[in-house]
């Protein structure tokens, strides 16, 4: 029976984790598709930004995953009665549960094998990319044949780009002055990092400069120009990591002052608070399946079904969810509370357990969940 139970609930819990996770990677996906129409991503470096987005998405889904396949599947048995004829047999709800416990206990595993290494190595490289492809200029702001907003008053027109990345044909207007607007036209250039942000490099060409309020030209031709441009949002130096980078001894370790003055404390107190929901927050996939157990088996069988049931054991796993991430909203505030991180996630499980080796207990409370109006006494 175990085993019988054990193939379902793992077969469920795989195609529902799928589903959730292509829809999740599709949505997530729509943010970049505009890099790849207007800033000349390509689908391998899409692709490889998406799919590191995966293992993150994964410690959320599958226990989200789980708790839904133990309520359909233990649900299915009980409308075909087929708990009835377990229970008459002699099978407790403990032994019922066995085979949802073993499944929660490897995804438990699974997710903590994700948060404590997987998950802020993925988060690590998809930050990494993602910084490097903002800030290159010469890959993601220049389109061909196009005219390109550089940054505040400089328009950029490029005809093509060499095989080594190099632009040829090149326009360059700038209207940053009140009173002047400059245009420059080069035979050829590129956009490079330089000490205070990234700059155009021009080669044999010429700068045409014209007054606004008396119309006069100037005309200067050059071998070679430069000129830095103000993107807006460059910036130099390295990063500053987030919560989700760091291994579990980056975050217990990190302390005022760390990273050039950039860690302040309520980067530390959020970073100890992300530590310790690593540390609990995969226990939540046994919590999650303990209610759902509970629920369904901890109260004695009723013919009229297990609507009201399955809607109580909803409630619960997403009261319990809206906890945890509360939990771990207030303790990034404030240290005192991050036992409170645990509290959450831990407290259920005694209480669901309790319901499944004590249900008489829940019986008459299962019972007055289902009655019907009609079934009671008139006060």
């Amino acid at each position: 029976m175990t085993r019988y139970l054990l193939r379902h609930l793992t077969a469920g819990t795989v195609l529902v984790t799928a589903g959730l996770l292509s829809i999740l990677w599709l949505t997530q996906s729509l943010r970049f598709v505009e890099m790849i129409v207007t800033q000349g991503l390509s689908i391998t470096n899409f692709l490889t930004l998406t799919g590191l987005l995966l293992p993150n998405f994964l410690v959320v889904i599958m226990p989200i995953a789980l708790f839904g396949v133990v309520l359909f599947t233990y649900n299915r048995l009980s409308a075909d009665r087929e708990l009835v004829v377990l229970r008459a047999a002699g099978i407790g709800p403990v032994m019922l549960s066995r085979a949802a416990l073993i499944l929660a206990t490897t995804v438990t595993l699974l997710t903590y094998s994700i948060t404590l290494h997987l998950g802020p190595a993925s988060a690590r490289a998809f930050k990494d990319m993602q910084w490097t492809f903002r800030n290159d200029m010469s890959r993601l702001l220049i389109q061909e044949g196009a005219f390109s907003q550089i940054g505040r008053g400089l328009t950029l027109y490029v005809r093509s780009r060499s095989p080594d990345g190099e632009l040829l044909n090149i326009m360059l207007n700038d209207e940053r002055r009140e009173k002047v607007v400059t245009t420059m036209m080069a035979e050829r250039g590129a956009l490079v990092d330089g000490p205070h942000g990234p700059r155009v490099v021009l080669v044999n060409g010429n700068r045409q400069e014209v007054d606004r309020n008396t119309g006069h030209l100037s005309l200067l031709h050059f071998q070679t120009y430069t000129m830095d441009i103000d993107t807006g949002n460059s910036t130099t130096g390295e990063r500053s990591r987030e919560a989700s980078e760091r291994s579990l001894r980056e975050l217990l370790s990190a302390t005022v002052g760390d990273d050039n003055g950039a860690i302040g404390e309520p980067q530390v107190m959020r970073f100890r608070a992300e530590a310790h929901q690593r540390l609990v927050n995969p226990v939540s996939s046994i919590t999650f399946c303990l209610v759902a157990l509970a629920i369904l088996l901890g109260g004695s069988f009723n013919r009229r079904g297990n609507a009201p049931r399955l809607i109580a054991a909803v409630v619960t796993m997403v009261a319990i969810e809206a906890l945890i991430v509360s939990a771990g909203n207030i303790a990034a505030k404030s240290s005192a509370m991050i036992p409170l991180i645990y509290a959450v996630v831990l407290l259920p499980i005694p209480v669901a357990l309790f319901a499944l080796l004590r249900p008489d207990y829940f019986s008459a409370l299962s019972r007055r969940l289902t009655a019907r109006p009609t079934d009671q006494e008139p006060q």
